[in-house]
C-alpha cells in the first residue's frame, strides 16, 4: 500500500492522501481481505492450515478485536453471509443481540427520557446483548471446515493480544479522537485499551492480556465462556454499576439466528443481503430505484450523483419507516422489493431539481469492520462486526479486555414506531455484509461473482451500491472500485436538511451543479474526515466487469481482490504449487 501523508504539527486532520496507487491482488487458491494487515495474516494462516472461508473469517474477526478494538470486539454484534462452493447455497447468520428485558419505553420515560431527549449515546442503557461471540462460534460450527477446532481458529488472535502488536496509523488516529469524545462526555475508557492512561500512538505496542484470556476461554469452552460465568458476570456488573439494567438472564438466553438472505437482480447480477433487522434491504431498494435510470453516464458526473443522492434519500426513507425486529413487527418484504414499487418511487425524482419533503431516517455515526474470504473450494464468507460508535459505550468489563457496544442508541423512543425500544428486542441494525452472484444461472444454484462490503453506519448500503456500480457500469477492478471518490448522503437533524458529502476527487464543477439543483453540498471532504465514506473490501471471482477478456475453458477462475485505502488494510493470498506455499501482500 502506497499512501502519502502530510501532517502539520498538532493537527491530525490535515491532508491525508488515500490514493492507494496499488494494483488489485490476483490469485487462484484463496484470498482474504480486511482493514488490518495483521488480521489478514491471521486469516491467511487458517487457510494454510486447512481451514475454509468461514474458519478464516472468524479468525480475522477475533484478530480485529485485538488490533481495532474501537471498531469491533466481543462486546459487539456480527452478521455473516456464507456461499457454499459445493452446493451454491447461500445462508446467513444474524448475530445481533437484543435489549435487556427490563428496557421498555415505559421504563425510559419513567427516567425522564423521550424521543426528543434520549439517553446519551454512551449511556449504559444503550448496551444490547453482545451477539458477536455467539456468531463466531456458530459460523465455525455451521459453515466451518471442521478440520480446525474453535480453539485453533482463535489461537492467532490470542497470540496477537498476549504478545502485543504495533498500532497502525489510521487506527491510532481514531483511537485518540474516540478517547477524546468519551472524555468530553464525562466518560472513561477501560485501562486494558490504553497505555498509561493514553491512547496508543502509531507504532506503539499494545498488549491486552485480559482480551487474550477472554478469547482463550471462548476457544476452549465455546459460547458458555461468554454468556455464563466470569465474563457474563463482569458484563452485568459494569453495566449495572453505570445505571444499566442488563441481567445474567438476558445474556444466558441469547442465541444467533440462521436466516435466509434477500436479494434483487440488477443488470445481469444479483446482490444478496441479510434481511431485517439489519439494513441490507436499503441497498436492494436503492438498486431497484437506480434500475429506472439506465441512461445515466459518466462516473461521478452531476447527473449520476444527483440521481444516486435522490435514490438514497428514498431508500433510507423507506428503510426508516419499515425496518425493525421481525419478531416484533411485520415487514412486507415482497411488496418493498417488487420492481413496480421501485418504479413508482423513481417517478418522484426530477433530473433538474432536488425533491422536497423526503422523510429522513435516524442518522448518526458508526465504527465497524468488514472483511471477506474466498477459499480454494469456492466457499465465500462475507462478514461484518461492530460495537457501533467508536469504543461503543466505553464500558470495559473487569479483566475482559473489550468495550461494550451502544447499539441500543439506534432505537426510537417514538411509541408505535417499528423500531421503538422494547424489552428483548433487536434494534434497527446498520451493519451489512454482501455477496454478488450472476443472475443467468438458476436461482437455486447461483454462480459466485464476489464477496463485498463497505462499513460505516448508513454509508454501508450507499457504499455497497457505489462500488458495485463502479465495477458493473464503469468497468473498474475491485481496487479501482474502492479507490474511487465516494458520495455520502446523510440527514442533519439540527439543520433539518439533507447533506451531500463529496469526497476529494469529485470535480468542483459537479459540486457547483449539484448546488444549483438545490442540494446542500459539502465539498471537498479530505484527510481523516474521509472515514465517513466507509472502508470496504472486495474479493471477486473472475474479471466479470471486463467483458473483453475471456478465460480459456478448463482453467480455474482467478480471484481479484481490493482493500480500501481509507484503512490500514491489505489483501493476502494463498498459492500452493508443488507443496510450496507463497503469499503476497498488497
Amino acid at each position: 500500500m502506497l499512501c502519502t501523508c502530510f501532517f502539520s504539527e498538532g493537527d491530525m486532520n490535515t491532508e491525508f492522501s488515500f490514493s492507494s496507487r496499488r494494483s488489485p491482488v490476483v490469485c487462484l487458491r484463496g484470498c482474504v481481505a480486511s482493514s488490518q494487515p495483521l488480521a489478514s495474516t491471521v486469516g491467511l494462516d487458517i487457510l494454510k492450515r486447512g481451514g475454509n472461508a468461514a474458519d478464516a473469517a472468524v479468525a480475522i474477526a477475533a484478530a480485529l478485536a485485538v488490533t481495532e478494538p474501537g471498531s469491533t470486539g466481543p462486546g459487539g454484534d456480527a452478521f455473516c453471509l456464507f456461499y457454499n462452493g459445493n452446493t451454491a447455497e447461500i445462508r446467513g447468520i444474524n448475530g445481533s443481540g437484543r435489549s435487556p428485558r427490563a428496557l421498555t419505553l415505559d421504563f425510559l420515560e419513567g427516567r425522564g427520557f423521550s424521543e426528543e431527549a434520549p439517553p446519551s449515546v454512551f449511556d449504559a442503557l444503550n448496551v444490547t446483548v453482545p451477539g458477536a461471540p455467539a456468531c463466531w462460534c456458530d459460523a465455525v460450527q455451521l459453515f466451518g471446515s471442521h478440520k480446525l477446532t474453535l480453539q485453533e481458529v482463535l489461537s492467532g488472535a490470542v497470540d496477537l493480544a498476549g504478545a502485543g502488536f504495533p498500532v497502525a496509523e489510521v487506527t491510532a488516529h481514531h483511537w485518540a479522537t474516540s478517547l477524546s469524545a468519551l472524555r468530553d462526555a464525562g466518560k472513561e475508557l477501560g485501562g486494558d485499551l490504553l497505555i498509561d492512561g493514553h491512547a496508543p500512538k502509531c507504532g506503539q505496542i499494545l498488549k491486552n492480556a485480559a482480551l487474550a484470556q477472554t478469547l482463550k476461554e471462548l476457544g476452549e469452552q465455546g459460547k458458555a465462556a461468554f454468556y455464563h460465568g466470569r465474563v457474563a458476570k463482569a458484563i452485568v456488573d459494569v453495566i449495572q454499576q453505570n445505571g444499566g439494567v442488563m441481567t445474567l438472564d438476558d445474556l444466558s438466553s441469547h442465541d444467533s439466528e440462521v436466516v435466509t438472505p434477500i436479494s434483487t437482480e440488477f443488470k445481469g447480477v444479483r446482490l444478496w443481503e441479510l434481511p431485517p433487522n439489519c439494513q441490507g434491504l436499503t441497498a436492494l431498494l436503492l438498486l431497484n430505484i437506480l434500475e429506472n435510470f439506465p441512461q445515466l453516464k459518466g462516473h461521478n458526473s452531476a447527473d449520476y450523483i444527483h440521481v444516486l443522492v435522490e435514490a438514497v434519500r428514498l431508500a433510507l426513507s423507506d428503510a426508516q419507516q419499515y425496518l425493525g425486529d421481525p419478531d416484533h413487527v411485520t415487514i412486507s418484504m415482497e411488496t418493498l422489493l417488487d420492481k413496480s414499487y421501485s418504479h413508482q418511487r423513481a417517478q418522484l425524482i426530477s433530473m433538474s431539481r432536488v425533491m422536497e419533503q423526503v422523510e429522513p431516517g435516524p442518522m448518526t455515526g458508526s465504527d465497524t469492520v468488514y472483511f471477506c474470504v474466498i477459499d480454494s473450494e469456492g466457499n465465500a464468507c462475507s462478514f461484518v462486526n461492530s460495537i457501533y460508535l467508536n469504543f461503543g459505550t466505553g464500558l470495559v468489563p473487569k479483566d475482559c479486555g473489550f468495550a461494550l457496544q451502544n447499539r441500543g442508541a439506534f432505537f426510537s423512543l417514538c411509541r408505535g414506531h417499528n423500531n421503538c425500544v422494547a424489552g428483548g428486542k433487536r434494534p434497527y441494525h446498520t451493519i451489512i455484509p454482501a455477496l454478488l452472484t450472476d443472475s443467468a444461472t438458476t436461482p437455486q444454484k447461483p454462480k459466485l461473482l464476489a464477496a463485498l462490503g463497505v462499513m460505516g453506519a448508513l454509508m454501508q448500503p450507499q457504499g455497497h451500491v457505489q462500488v458495485l456500480l463502479n465495477m458493473l457500469e464503469f468497468g473498474m477492478n475491485p481496487q479501482q472500485a474502492l479507490d474511487a471518490p465516494r458520495v455520502y448522503v446523510q440527514y442533519d437533524h439540527k439543520a433539518n436538511e439533507w447533506l451531500v458529502n463529496l469526497e476529494e476527487g469529485v470535480d468542483q464543477e459537479v459540486a457547483d451543479e449539484l448546488r444549483r439543483r438545490g442540494h446542500k453540498v459539502n465539498w471537498p471532504i479530505t484527510g481523516h474526515q474521509r472515514s465517513q465514506f466507509g472502508r470496504g473490501q472486495i474479493i471477486a471471482v473472475g474479471d466479470w466487469w471486463n467483458p473483453s477478456v475471456t478465460q480459456a475453458d478448463g482453467l480455474p477462475r482467478v480471484l481479484w481482490a481490493g482493500s480500501d485505502p481509507r484503512a490500514d488494510g491489505c489483501n493476502k493470498i494463498k498459492e500452493k504449487q508443488n507443496k510450496t506455499i507463497t503469499y503476497v501482500t498488497a
